[in-house]
């Protein structure tokens, strides 16, 4: 018996990869095919994402694949709510815009003048972060861009990629809920949000949920790369949507992390959760697998240590492995930051930034590598616990371990310092938590698997993890209390 064979491309904002998996009944293996960059790119003073690239990327990829087997599908998922816009001939209006760039500066305030913020959340159930797509479109639309003129469709990053490898255009459900334009109680577009933008829903695709089928790789594209014909399957296409379904969870008592560039902290839900005190705590509801939601919060995770190896990497270019051990003999608790502060969300030079921070809650900065990584890595786990009370606030159940998936996973330190700083055991792994829940979606619309629970049984059955039990307990709930300060001195309650 042969297994099923399942691509996928799990795209990220520093890089991507091509993952095949092998599903043998309960079994699921994989192995990497290819691996490539990704960065931002500057344009006269904007950030772009060059989406040619990473479809040149995507066809190679295809190719490698090619000299030893032809899949039986394959799906892509990305980061969330950048998109990009076609013309009435079906071009892509010119490369589509990153999270990160500044031209959203003040959208948000722009926008509660035309829909006030309460509105907006009673209708979406979506946090608030100037990134949203509601508040590039809101930037776009309050600087009178050309593009909205002459755009005929939106398509989020996956959308693009799956549309310039079969011509159809569709959004996948995880990924509309990113947007802050979609409804979760009407389960579409929220039209009300459009019109304030002045934008029509026609601009908008069908959304599907996760699993269906977009289309055929086209005649084209299956000539370029030598293959044989090969359906292209809407996952989830929002790669934390795919992480949490490879959560090897069982039961519902458990939260998560996804954690990588970003860390996603939070709950699997049947409904969203839309109330006051969510909104007050800036909660958001995003799609997830199986018709389940995401009650979580973003956190930004290890984008600070990226932006720290960087700009040492002028001078030595340091390795992960080589920093975490400089953190581990370094002295605890040096500093302790906010890591959502808005200063650490694109400085051009991010020990400077945590220069910064401490400066500004009059803390002696770290002086070493291996603090400047300890000071990292000890908030984002303070931070977690910051998010898990607010959690236990809102939730009716108790929540006694914790799912740590994706790269942060391998973390060692930071799995370590999450449980000492949350008190609650953290079960690491996989580590390739988006990839694998992207092939498992495949493998669902194939009709290997028949659900949610199943896919998970899979992956238990597959992958090892690790447990971290607290320890410290008292060393770090000492530290809680003063990172709880350092957030209401730097204004932050959420």
């Amino acid at each position: 018996m042969k297994p099923s064979v399942f691509l996928a491309f799990d795209l990220g904002a520093s890089g991507g990869r091509g993952i095949l998996g092998e599903l043998w009944k309960d079994r699921l293996g994989i192995r990497e095919v290819c691996r490539f960059p990704n960065r931002m790119v500057s344009v006269r003073g904007h950030l772009h994402w060059n989406i040619f690239d990473l479809f040149d990327h995507v066809k190679e990829g295809l190719r490698i694949c090619a000299r030893e087997c032809t899949p039986d599908s394959i799906g892509i998922d990305t980061w969330g709510v950048d998109f990009g816009l076609l013309a009435r001939d079906g071009g892509i209006l010119g490369l589509p815009y990153a999270y990160r760039d500044s031209r959203t500066d003040g959208a948000m305030e722009s926008f509660f003048q035309k829909v006030p913020r309460e509105r907006v959340y009673e209708l979406t159930g979506i946090q608030f972060l100037p990134l949203n797509t509601l508040f590039q479109l809101e930037s776009m639309a309050r600087d009178k861009s050309p593009l909205l003129e002459v755009a005929t469709d939106l398509l989020f990053i996956p959308d693009l990629l799956n549309y310039l490898l079969t011509g159809v255009k569709k959004t996948e459900f995880t990924f509309a809920t990113t947007s802050q334009l979609y409804n979760p109680t009407k389960g579409d577009w929220e039209d009300e949000l459009l019109s304030a933008l002045g934008l029509p829903v026609s601009l908008m695709q069908k959304i599907v949920p996760p699993g269906s089928a977009v289309g055929e790789i086209s005649a084209e594209v299956l000539q370029e790369v030598g293959i044989s014909n090969v359906p292209v399957i809407a996952v989830a296409t929002h790669d934390t949507g795919s992480a949490v379904a490879a959560a090897p969870a069982e039961g519902d008592d458990w939260a998560y992390i996804s954690s990588g560039t970003w860390s996603l902290m939070g709950i699997e839900t049947k409904a969203p959760i839309i109330t006051r005190e969510s909104l007050q705590l800036n909660f958001t509801n995003e799609g997830g697998v199986g018709e389940t939601f995401r009650f979580l919060k973003n956190i930004a995770g290890l984008w600070l240590l990226q932006e720290c190896r960087r700009a040492w990497g002028r001078e030595d270019n340091p390795g992960y492995e080589e920093l975490l051990e400089s953190a581990q003999t370094a002295r605890p608790f040096t500093a302790l930051i906010d890591p959502d502060w808005h200063e650490f969300l694109n400085p051009t030079d991010m020990p400077e930034a945590i220069y910064g921070a401490c400066r500004k809650t009059a803390q002696k900065a770290p002086a070493s590598r291996g603090e400047f990584v300890r000071c990292i890595l000890e908030s984002l786990a303070l931070k977690y616990r910051f998010v898990l009370d607010q959690l236990q606030r809102i939730y009716s159940r108790p929540i006694d371990r914790i799912h740590m998936i994706g790269g942060g996973a391998r973390n060692h330190l930071l799995c370590r310092f999450t449980a000492n700083a949350t008190g609650i055991p953290v079960i690491a792994g996989p580590v390739e938590a988006t990839a694998i829940g992207n092939i498992m979606v495949q493998a669902l619309s194939h009709g290997g698997l028949s659900s949610l629970g199943e896919i998970r049984d899979v992956i238990r059955h597959s992958f090892d993890v690790t447990t971290y039990v607290p320890d410290q307990t008292a060393q770090w709930n000492t530290a809680y209390g003063r990172f709880c300060d350092i957030m209401s001195a730097t204004g932050r309650s959420s």
